[in-house]
């Protein structure tokens, strides 16, 4: 995936999901999203960004209480395993870079999608969802299993992926 730096330039490059290539470094922290020269706009994931990026935190408590990790590197449920969920439903629309050799970039691992920022969060709510409606289906209450079945019907991920994102002001306009 990547290749060492041309002459004159430093840091790693990443070849997109669309073909076209990327160099890193110019993905600074607070970027969540790219217009790229294929016409499409991508998102950008950091392992640095917070996974309430996406999530409430109160939900990323719940998450944190009932998912084990298996990773020494990240032992509590976070950025990097949302990204692992949309890697494993996606692979070909997710690549992704480890630079954490680069002390540069304040990242050990960057993600970029086929996706735009706003896709790319209502893809992360869809998925959290599928895995909570996984794990409630095992549960040994109907009545429990019964009211998650009826809220979720009533749930609609764009619109919470709406207000979230005006709460948390995830508007990628200053960073373009």
């Amino acid at each position: 995936m990547s290749e060492p730096s041309v002459p004159g330039g430093r840091g790693a490059v990443v070849d997109l999901p669309c073909g076209e290539e990327k160099r890193v470094r110019t993905l600074d922290l607070g970027r969540r999203e790219f217009d790229c020269p294929c016409g499409d706009t991508h998102a950008v994931v950091m392992d640095v960004h917070p996974a309430d990026r996406f999530l409430p935190e109160f939900l990323l408590e719940v998450l944190r209480e009932a998912i084990e990790t298996t990773s020494e590197d990240m032992p509590e449920f976070g950025t990097a395993h949302l990204m692992g969920l949309v890697l494993e439903e996606f692979p070909q629309s997710v690549v992704s870079e480890d630079v954490s050799d680069d002390g540069e970039i304040g990242a050990g691992i960057v993600w970029v999608t086929d996706f735009d920022s706003r896709r790319l969060h209502e893809i992360i709510v869809e998925l959290v969802v599928e895995l909570m409606e996984h794990a409630v289906s095992h549960a040994d209450d109907e009545v429990a299993v019964s009211e998650f079945e009826r809220q979720m019907l009533e749930f609609d991920v764009s619109e919470f992926v709406e207000t979230y994102r005006a709460q948390r002001d995830l508007d990628p306009e200053p960073y373009m």
